[in-house]
């Protein structure tokens, strides 16, 4: 009889500067590489705007709509970067605006089943537009300000685009879901 895979040690199959391929039994995943983690921010106006970002994502080969988001601790060094004020600086690089207030949300796994990675749900309030947004050099981001109220149109109509949609995005649709809207 062999031991459970949790039991199993864990084995890098390949490691680049951001992913690690890692192998446990018979499971393979993937996970960030030293101990990087990610900041993903609701960032909803008080007019009942959601901030959106679409970007290239090479591994859809096509575009995206998602929330802002970045990565906490990336640069050298940077490990003990506290998340809010990562999700801060993401924030204002990818759309311009700066919080008042940022609440961490909590922590949460994205697919558990094939990446180990993590990221903090920061929601951001008392925003005011400092800049044009777009990410830092090489990014290319557009930033949409979309009416809650109109998000399930817009999404269906980015698709339509060919655009990707994060999953991240049912936080948003969750209610009307629920309801069959």
């Amino acid at each position: 009889m062999s031991a459970p895979d949790h039991d199993l040690p864990e084995e890098i199959v390949w490691q680049g500067k951001f992913v690690t391929a890692k192998k446990r039994g018979r499971w393979e995943y993937v996970s960030r590489s030293r101990g990087i983690r990610a900041a993903v921010i609701l960032a909803v106006d008080e007019e009942d705007h959601v901030l959106l970002v679409e970007q290239y994502r090479v591994p859809l080969g096509r575009t995206c709509i998602e929330l802002p988001a970045g990565l906490v601790g990336d640069d050298d060094g940077g490990e003990d970067e506290d998340p809010l004020a990562a999700a801060g600086r993401e924030l204002e690089e990818e759309t311009g605006y700066r919080a008042a207030h940022l609440e961490d949300m909590g922590h949460f796994y994205s697919s558990p089943g094939m990446v180990s990675e993590s990221f903090t749900l920061v929601r951001a309030r008392g925003l005011t537009r400092v800049g044009d947004g777009g990410g830092v050099e090489g990014e290319n981001i557009m930033v949409h300000r979309v009416a809650r109220s109109a998000l399930s149109a817009f999404l269906d109509a980015k698709r339509k685009e060919g655009c990707g949609v994060d999953v991240r995005m049912l936080l948003l649709l969750g209610q009307n879901i629920i309801e069959g809207e």
